[in-house]
């Protein structure tokens, strides 16, 4: 195995599915997957501004799960793959909705739309809740268009957008940074 980094297969815009098919890169495939290692990068920016604590360990199987999404979406539909890739289950969903349950808790009643910012922890996971909306777009757009993607993919960036919500007011909470209410011009 090479220890180069670049292939230069990619050089015409050009890149490999898992099952050896070639797309484009602007494919909604690569879109969607590119988008969700996106997200999974912001998870990891956000961890490095949280204190460690137990959220930590959320976050951490979270980047795990962004990676199975990543791999799923990577795959060529019709084509049989030899790797084995690791599937989203209900109880991972269950887990969010288990921890949003627990964070809100402890939270005050929103009484008004909340402005990302306060602290740059809150923020940082604001930008992962908007990069996690989008994977969902795309991935919503793939199933429009008749494209093969599962829908515990959707379910599960559906409730990681509301977790990545609830733990960015949860964590002003804990950092004593006061929460930025909207107050729309009249």
């Amino acid at each position: 195995m090479s220890n180069k980094i670049y292939t230069k297969t990619g050089d015409k815009g050009k890149t490999s599915l898992i099952g050896g098919t070639k797309v484009f890169k602007s494919d909604l495939r690569i879109e969607a997957y590119g988008t969700v290692d996106e997200l999974n990068s912001f998870i990891g920016w956000c961890l490095d501004h949280l204190k460690p604590n137990s959220i930590n360990n959320v976050l951490a199987e979270i980047q795990d799960r962004l990676f199975t999404i990543g791999s799923a979406l990577a795959c060529d539909p019709d084509k049989e793959t030899k790797l084995k890739i690791p599937d989203l289950h209900e109880s991972d969903v269950e887990l969010l909705e288990k921890e949003i349950d627990k964070m809100n808790e402890v939270l005050p009643v929103m009484k008004s739309f909340i402005l990302p910012g306060g602290h740059i922890a809150v923020s940082s996971l604001h930008i992962a809740r908007t990069v996690c909306r989008r994977a969902e777009r795309c991935c919503v757009k793939m199933q429009k268009k008749e494209m093969e993607v599962e829908d515990m993919i959707i379910k599960y960036l559906n409730r990681l957008s509301d977790y990545l919500f609830v733990l960015a007011r949860f964590s002003a909470l804990q950092l004593s940074a006061e929460e930025i209410p909207w107050k729309p011009r009249l």
